[in-house]
């Protein structure tokens, strides 16, 4: 079973940075996509960015020119460096990756680390 460990989440005034990192581990299987998802309090979660395997990436548009996505294929570990946090962007974040086991594609969630911008 793929686990996701997050960690990097906290409390950071406005137009402060947070840098949120996660690895996937206890997997020998390869993996697609990973990315990050949001849920703020009474609010539907919410994709924030992707990066594929060869490092193309989507962001939504809030978060365009704010925040960057990278990984480390080889350390199987995403990343997500927000700057210039807003109090809108107080949510939980949950780290996202595809992982392609026997030819089928599964999606996997981390546990979630809390990040809150206070104003």
């Amino acid at each position: 079973q793929v686990q996701l460990v997050e960690s990097g989440g906290g409390l950071v005034r406005t137009g402060g940075s947070l840098r949120l990192s996660c690895a996937a581990t206890r997997t020998a299987f390869s993996i697609n996509a990973m990315g990050w998802d949001r849920q703020a309090p009474g609010k539907q979660r919410e994709q924030v960015a992707r990066i594929t395997r060869t490092g193309s990436t989507n962001y939504a548009d809030s978060m365009k020119g704010r925040f960057t996505i990278s990984r480390d294929n080889a350390k199987n570990t995403v990343y997500l460096q927000m700057n210039s946090l807003k109090p809108d962007d107080t949510a939980v974040y949950y780290c996202y990756a595809e992982v392609v086991e026997y030819e089928v594609k599964r999606p996997y969630w981390g546990q979630g680390t809390q990040v809150t911008v206070s104003s």
